[in-house]
């Protein structure tokens, strides 16, 4: 019995490779897929970007309505902070860069970031 367990084990010391069947245990992996993190993009507000400038932002590349845009717009121009969506981290940080770019090019301040929601 201790020959058996030997080989189970791997132990090439009590039974030489080629002096019969080998044992040994299959493994199955399983792969189990995940959710991708999500990231809130963020308007942070500033006393110089006009605020139609920030709603034409907010829908033009989040694809808010005119409603949802004003509501965005002013909550970030209340609170100093809002919410523009929940993406997953290569779409968030495409955003970013788009809003960041559109400011930039426009000469006005405004700043976008991201975190994790």
């Amino acid at each position: 019995m201790s020959e058996r367990k030997n080989i189970i084990a791997g132990d090439k010391n009590d039974h030489d490779e080629g002096d019969g069947p080998q044992i040994g245990v299959v493994e199955k992996t399983r792969t189990r897929t995940r959710r991708p993190s999500m990231y809130r993009v963020l308007l942070i507000n500033d006393d110089y970007t006009p605020m139609e400038f920030v709603v034409e932002i907010l829908e033009q590349i989040f694809h808010k309505t005119r409603d949802e845009a004003v509501a965005v717009m002013l909550n970030v121009h209340q609170s100093g902070v809002g919410v523009c969506g929940v993406y997953s981290f290569d779409v968030a940080e495409t955003k970013v860069a788009q809003v960041d770019a559109l400011a930039r090019q426009h000469e006005h301040p405004l700043q976008c970031t991201m975190e994790k929601a």
